[in-house]
């Protein structure tokens, strides 16, 4: 799967929060409202690679996600596990540990939820 872009990123998560949308309802979902050029051109090339498909209505298209956002969301966090902690999840966690992200606290409680996930 190929990495997105910032903005692509970006446009990728209004589309998933929307799930099918019109330029209209895209671009009133901004935080700060882009230019309909921009947004259409990232759209062009979310098609491109196949993150995003359209249907027509008349002269209009609604758009929608063609990769599920969890999908992309493993692969790029995986991507991140290899290339910054050698794919060890146990070196990622004592990173944010050792610098004061994570507490004990806060450990337990994912390991408690990890260890109900098992059960169910």
């Amino acid at each position: 799967m190929k990495k997105l872009t910032k903005a692509e990123e970006q446009l990728m998560q209004l589309l998933w929060d929307l799930e099918r949308a019109f330029m209209k309802d895209i671009l009133d979902a901004y935080p700060v409202r882009p230019k309909q050029s921009t947004v259409s051109t990232l759209l062009g090339i979310l098609r491109k690679k196949g993150f995003v498909d359209y249907e027509v209505f008349g002269k209009v298209h609604q758009y929608y996600p063609t990769v599920e956002k969890g999908a992309y969301a493993r692969e790029q966090f995986g991507g991140f596990l290899s290339n910054y902690f050698d794919g060890s999840f146990q070196k990622m966690l004592s990173f944010f540990h050792g610098k004061g992200d994570l507490d004990i606290h806060e450990l337990d409680e994912l390991l408690e939820r990890l260890k109900e996930d098992e059960k169910d």
